[in-house]
């Protein structure tokens, strides 16, 4: 049974408000209405179109907070990060990113998003990869969407060292892990005994 308009709003504001980067698509399906009533409902309720959405979260402080490399040479965009600790980015896979034949994305691409937030999660002003290890497990195709999730899983800060991982998804299912060993040129020993 569907609910009351006045619930199902209160129900997308708290949606979106948990997950700005949710789509009208994904929103009609959870909510069991059509997507023009999903747009309807955001009109309403003075929330932006997704784009919008994305790029007011990424404003927020990113480009100040990223000092690894530039914020425009991260590879898709950025909508949350923690340095040293956790970052996310998104990036949409458009035609120029497939191989023809297939539709099917180039692993560098996915490779290069994830090594770019793996370096971009980094408190540091150098911070290279030394070594990474890589799953591709299912295809991407052109129009969908990568969602990869960067975590610093260890720090070794006597060796220069800290490991991440990256988790790439789309549409919740996994389709690309990257375990990436970073070299960090300062050691980042504050608030840390090894």
């Amino acid at each position: 049974m569907r609910k009351p308009k006045k619930e199902r709003q209160e129900a997308l504001k708290s949606s979106i408000k948990d997950n700005p980067f949710v789509t009208d698509e994904e929103l009609s399906i959870e909510f069991g209405v059509s997507v023009q009533t999903i747009r309807l409902d955001r009109m309403e309720l003075s929330i932006p179109e997704l784009r919008e959405r994305i790029k007011h979260v990424a404003e927020k402080t990113f480009d100040d907070e990223v000092k690894s490399l530039p914020i425009d040479e991260v590879i898709g965009e950025i909508i949350d990060i923690e340095l040293d600790n956790k970052a996310i980015s998104i990036f949409d896979v458009k035609p120029e990113h497939v191989f023809q034949r297939n539709r099917i994305a180039r692993g560098h691409h996915l490779f290069a998003q994830a090594n770019s937030l793996a370096v971009a999660v980094m408190n540091e002003e150098l911070a290279l990869t030394v070594k990474s290890e890589l799953q591709f497990l299912k295809p991407v195709k052109a129009g969908q969407r990568v969602v990869a999730k960067a975590q610093v899983t260890d720090r070794q800060p006597h060796k220069h060292r800290a490991f991440v991982k990256v988790v790439s998804t789309v549409d919740q299912a996994v389709v690309f892990i990257g375990t990436f060993e970073m070299y960090r040129m300062t050691e980042q020993s504050e608030g840390d005994n090894s």
